[in-house]
Formats: C-alpha cells, sequence, structure tokens
C-alpha cells in the first residue's frame, strides 16, 4: 500500500490526484487544478474566462519536461485517466477500513522541551511548530500563535503556486536558451558568410596587383631588351673595326722588315693610306653617358600603401556616400592603387605609354671623331 500511495501522488500538490486526472501525451499524470495552474503560469498572456484558460497554448510536463501542445479547450480538451481514478477509490477505501483514524498522528512530533506534548500549535512570531505548554509556560507565551492546520493548509496552497510558478518560469527560461543557441548558430553561420566575402574581395584585389605588376615588368623587359640589342650590335661594329686595324698592323710591321727600298715604296703608300682610313672612327657610333640607366622606371608606393593601410568594413557613413558616388566612384575604387614613378613620385597612369627606345641617330650618339 505504501508502493502504490507513492505512484498515486501529484508531483504538484504532492497529494493524491483528486479527480478528475487528466494523462498527459508522455503518459504521465496530474490533477486538472494543477495542470491548469502550470498552464497558466508558463502562457500568463492568453485570454481567460472565469479564470479559466480558453485557447490553446503548451506548458511542460513537470516530470519529464516533455512540452504538452494543448488545442482550443485548454486543459480540459485533455483526456481523463478513469483507470487512475478507480485505482484512487479503491486506495481510499482500503485505507480507510484498514487504518483507523488516531493512526494518523503516530507520526506526529513531539516537543524537545517538553517531551511528553505533541507539537500541535504554529508560532507565527517566530515562524516555527511548537506545543500548547511552549505557548503557556515556554518561550513562546509572548507569541501570536495559530492552529497548526490552518498554517498548513496556507503554506501548502503557498508551495503549489509557487512551484507552479518556478515551473512557468523554467519554461520561459528554456524559451530564451533555446533563441539564445538559435542566436548562435546565426552568428557562426553569418560569421562564416561575412569571412568568405571578405576572403574573395582580398583575391580579387590581390588579382588586380598581380596584372598590374605583370604590365609594368613588362614594359621594363621591353626597354632592357631593346637597349641590349643596341649594344650589341654596337660591341660587334667595335670589334669588327679592332680586327681589321690588327691586320693593318701586321701588314706594316712585315712591310717595315723589308730590305729592299723598291719593293717597300711599292707597298709602303696604300698602306699608309690603308691606316689612315682606319684611324678615322668617324663611323663608329659612341653610347650617351647615362644610356644604361633604367632609374625613369622607379616606383613609390607611399600613397597606395596607405590606402591599402586604410582598408577597412563599410560603416553607415560610407554606404550613403557610396549610394551618392555611384558607378563612377566604384570605378574609381578598382584604380585606386596605382604606381608612382619618376623622381617627382608622381602616379603613372593606368595604361602607360611606351617609352621611345633609344635610336642611333645624332641627338643621342656621339663619335669618336667629335671628341
Amino acid at each position: 500500500m505504501d508502493s502504490l500511495e507513492k505512484q498515486l501522488i501529484c508531483p504538484i500538490c504532492l497529494e493524491l490526484f483528486t479527480k478528475p486526472v487528466v494523462i498527459l501525451p508522455c503518459q504521465h499524470n496530474l490533477c486538472r487544478k494543477c495542470a491548469n495552474d502550470i498552464f497558466q503560469a508558463s502562457n500568463p498572456y492568453l485570454p481567460t474566462r472565469g479564470g479559466t484558460v480558453t485557447s490553446g497554448g503548451r506548458f511542460r510536463c513537470p516530470s519529464c519536461r516533455h512540452e504538452v501542445v494543448l488545442d482550443r479547450h485548454g486543459v480540459y480538451g485533455l483526456q481523463r485517466n478513469l483507470l487512475v481514478e478507480n485505482i484512487i477509490d479503491m486506495y481510499k477505501q482500503e485505507s480507510n477500513s484498514s487504518k483507523p483514524a488516531p493512526q494518523t498522528t503516530a507520526d506526529q512530533p513531539m516537543c524537545e522541551v517538553h517531551e511528553d506534548e505533541k507539537i500541535n500549535i504554529y508560532c507565527v512570531t517566530c515562524a516555527t511548530p511548537t506545543c500548547s505548554m511552549c505557548k503557556v509556560f515556554g518561550a513562546h507565551k509572548d507569541c501570536e500563535v495559530a492552529p497548526l492546520k490552518s498554517v498548513y493548509q496556507i503554506q501548502k496552497t503557498e508551495l503549489s503556486d509557487s512551484i507552479a510558478m518556478m515551473v512557468g518560469n523554467n519554461d520561459r527560461i528554456q524559451g530564451i536558451i533555446s533563441q539564445l543557441e538559435e542566436t548562435c548558430r546565426a552568428i557562426e553561420e553569418n560569421g562564416r558568410r561575412q569571412k568568405s566575402q571578405v576572403c574573395e574581395k582580398f583575391d580579387h584585389l590581390y588579382a588586380i596587383l598581380e596584372e598590374k605588376k605583370r604590365e609594368m615588368s613588362l614594359q621594363v623587359t621591353a626597354e632592357q631588351e631593346e637597349k641590349l640589342d643596341y649594344i650589341r650590335g654596337l660591341k660587334r661594329k667595335y670589334e669588327d673595326h679592332l680586327e681589321s686595324m690588327t691586320k693593318i698592323v701586321e701588314s706594316g710591321i712585315q712591310t717595315m722588315e723589308e730590305p729592299e727600298m723598291a719593293l717597300f715604296l711599292q707597298t709602303a703608300k696604300a698602306l699608309l693610306q690603308k691606316i689612315g682610313e682606319a684611324s678615322n672612327k668617324s663611323h663608329l657610333e659612341k653610347v650617351e653617358r647615362g644610356y644604361e640607366n633604367m632609374d625613369h622606371y622607379t616606383v613609390n608606393f607611399k600613397k597606395e600603401s596607405r590606402a591599402i593601410r586604410a582598408i577597412d568594413f563599410i560603416g553607415d557613413e560610407d554606404e550613403e556616400e557610396g549610394d551618392g558616388l555611384g558607378v563612377g566612384a566604384e570605378e574609381e575604387g578598382h584604380t585606386a592603387l596605382t604606381a608612382s614613378g619618376g623622381a617627382d613620385g608622381g602616379g603613372l597612369p593606368a595604361h602607360p605609354p611606351p617609352l621611345p627606345l633609344p635610336q642611333p641617330a645624332p641627338n643621342t650618339l656621339k663619335n669618336t671623331g667629335s671628341s
């Protein structure tokens, strides 16, 4: 019987189930009144009529925390557990027939000061149960007291209401926790998406810089190859001239060794003419001073470096300015990072014109005869 009684206790009011008993979708049972109290505490803003909620809502089972969803009938839409009601009736009949009435007070506690007196009153002033002797002769003789049963009913009702209110608060907190979890998931997803967009923008910027670097490198390489071809050709001309001069010198040395004056005079005049022609270097070109210099391709990225370091996320004011500027401003932003060249550090145009290559002309070349 004791084990059976534990199974018939309502988890809200902590007493035997009172009719009618409702069965929840999770198969746990509640008194209808207790279920209605929990429902009202969990749904304080639903419309009521006569103190009873008449529209659908939801609350959680106090035993397993399973969410119970109600229809428009509210708690009155839950199914009654007639089996439990019949068991309670049989249990009460069996208890009344097997247990005498005085036995209910067999476990009543005794007063610690007056060991022969039962605790049968409640001291309202000290907020503690006590016995009649303590009120008449003891420590509570000047205190206000009340019947134990009335205080018991009052505090039991307060505890039941507090439990119902706590269950409702727990449901609201659980709802807040669910919303916070959803917010965390949304923040993680939004963060991943925005990081992906930032990486795409920077990849696009890297591609622009790589393309610009390739264009400027090709421009320097073109002039470098042109100058090298010219210098190498000029070098071959001087080498050919040196070789012919060497041959004339060898012929002159052989002529100087000729002992016969007639033979010497026959070859000396022609040889002197060749030496005079070979000594004239007016037909050979001379490289102008500074021709090898490539400093006009110097770049200065101080302004662009400051612009890159100033890159940041767009704020509300920036968005408004961007809307007013239109497409032209966006195109200008794509060309904001450009190289600066020359001694004055001025910016190079987006597509600089090719520099003129040196030609063997009188205004750029000097001959050896003029020197």
